[in-house]
């Protein structure tokens, strides 16, 4: 077993479950999404991002985009909400949630994709 593979299965599915933790609810509302969740989301994305860096097929290239890709939604997810919940009293309002929500949505696509590739990528694997 590679444990560099296992590491690298391990963050980009962790990456995926935690964005759909946080996005899965009621989008308008603001108790059904924790902004701690979204803290553990961006940075496991971070470092799924770094981990990406080292690969050079072509696969690796999608990945790398895939994971970009999360990682600006999720930071503009992040800084919707700190821009929302420091220009509002108390909680976010409807609006605010919908678009934190709508973003890690769209992380949550690359992150789904970034899982297929990962599948693809083992089920065509050939031991020699």
């Amino acid at each position: 077993m590679n444990l560099e593979k296992v590491i690298f299965g391990f963050f980009v599915v962790l990456a995926a479950t935690l964005n759909f933790g946080f996005f899965i609810g009621d989008i308008a509302d603001p108790a059904l999404h924790n902004i701690f969740e979204l803290f553990a989301a961006v940075v496991v994305n971070l470092i799924a991002t770094v981990l990406k860096f080292g690969d050079r097929t072509q696969i690796g290239a999608v990945h790398l985009a895939t994971s970009l890709v999360a990682d600006l939604q999720l930071i503009a997810a992040a800084t919707v909400w700190a821009y929302a919940a420091a220009t509002t009293a108390g909680p976010l309002s409807a609006a605010a949630t919908s678009s934190v929500v709508s973003l890690s949505g769209g992380a949550l696509l690359a992150n789904l994709v970034s899982v297929t590739l990962l599948l693809i990528e083992t089920v065509s694997f050939h031991r020699r």
